[in-house]
């Protein structure tokens, strides 16, 4: 049921500064401005015998989170644009109906594969995408009864429910351990169905693949959805908990091993390196010195300590219309800290940084996905409840 109270989130410059003494890089390029409402009026403009039939919007505020609903874990919402359904992805393998403008999810699920899934600690259902152009057709990424990252196709039968049994496997990759699963899937520009793995697990890249390119782990992973072939995309990730697609552009959310988390943000192209396990963030993982010539270098860098932080979420860049102040702004927050941060990427830096975390609280739970309707509406997800970002002007 949906819940009317709004949690304010007041928009700050974000501090961004890296405390390693070696270095002298900033987490984040200098902020030459700062995404703010416009100012109010202070008197009332002349009249020119013009009509509109739409009032100019009030003057944006600050942003807020509007409870939707209460669920067990959602990790993403997904919807096709212009649709007037999107779907939230329940970690526990399961993916509900949303409508957004009631603002209510389904009792129903769309389509329930919790019986075949492992839904324990980083494992389960992880993401859902559409195909772009077969209304009928969508992707889940979940981890399989041995802990195995699974892809797979599902066809639907109503907007509103899918058959399990329409399952055709495109893809299986075995797991070395329980962790950095990744969990992204998306189409790129081109139909590519793009995956996020993560480096196999355990710490420190232990099973040395974030540098092996004979691995679809620790990597972007580009599937073939007609024939199922898959090829290693993109290498050098840790746990790339979170991508988001934009035009040409990707946006990276890489969770970090001991201080450092970062976004990385490039042109959506193969044969990119991200760096790990070689660097951590912009410093050396486990040396005082390293080679960073062909690496994709972070644009933001959040130093463990930073309010609590300890594994970033990504993340949407924000494309919808009822808030046009934050348009191109990247979204990111972190699952431990619960913050509420963005930035727009321009001429390869990160941008008008800031920070939106509310003064009085954060969302309740640790915040573990975003997503958009088919209005572009963007969601943010925690493990216990999914709220819609809402302005709030006056």
């Amino acid at each position: 049921m949906r819940r009317t109270g709004l949690i304010l989130l007041v928009a700050l410059a974000v501090t961004a500064c890296s405390a390693d003494p070696d270095t002298t890089t900033t987490t984040v390029p200098p902020v030459t401005s700062v995404t703010t409402a416009p100012p109010a009026p202070t008197s009332t403009p002349p009249a020119t015998g013009a009509t509109t039939s739409t009032p100019p919007a009030a003057p944006l505020q600050s942003l807020a989170y509007e409870e939707i609903a209460r669920l067990e874990f959602p990790v993403q919402v997904v919807a096709r644009p212009g649709a007037g359904i999107a779907y939230v992805v329940l970690k526990e393998g399961r993916v509900m109906a949303l409508d957004p403008e009631a603002g209510t999810v389904a009792d129903d699920p769309v389509i329930d594969i919790s019986r075949k899934i492992r839904n324990r600690g980083e494992q389960g259902l992880l993401a859902m995408a559409l195909h772009p152009e077969d209304e009928t057709r969508f992707y889940l990424h979940y981890s399989g009864g041995d802990g195995r990252t699974v892809v797979s196709e599902f066809v639907f039968e109503t907007p509103t429910s899918a058959d399990p049994g329409s399952e055709r496997g495109l893809l299986e990759v075995p797991q070395p351990a329980s962790n950095h699963n990744g969990g992204m899937l998306a189409f790129a520009p081109d139909g590519t169905l793009i995956l996020g793995l993560g480096d196999g697990g355990g710490s420190g890249d232990r099973y040395r693949n974030g540098q092996n390119p004979d691995t679809l782990l620790g990597g972007l992973v580009a599937i073939d959805v007609a024939t199922g072939d898959a090829s290693l995309y993109a290498m050098g990730l840790r746990n790339p908990w979170r991508f988001w697609i934009d035009g040409d552009l990707i946006y990276i959310a890489d969770v970090g091993q001991n201080r450092y988390e970062e976004i990385d943000v490039a042109r959506l192209e193969p044969g990119l390196n991200f760096g790990w396990p070689v660097m951590e963030g912009m410093h050396c993982y486990a040396s005082s010195s390293c080679p960073s010539d062909g690496f994709v270098m972070p644009v933001v860098e959040v130093e463990h300590g930073d309010a609590g932080t300890c594994s970033i979420t990504g993340g949407v860049v924000y494309r919808g219309s009822a808030i046009p102040e934050i348009d191109g702004h990247f979204f990111y927050s972190d699952f431990c800290a619960g913050y509420l941060r963005s930035f727009r990427y321009d001429g390869g830096q990160a941008v008008d940084a800031t920070d939106w975390t509310p003064q009085v609280g954060r969302a309740d739970g640790g915040v573990s996905g975003f997503g958009v309707d088919g209005a572009g509406e963007m969601y943010v997800t925690t493990d216990r409840a999914l709220y819609r970002v809402v302005a709030v002007r006056g």
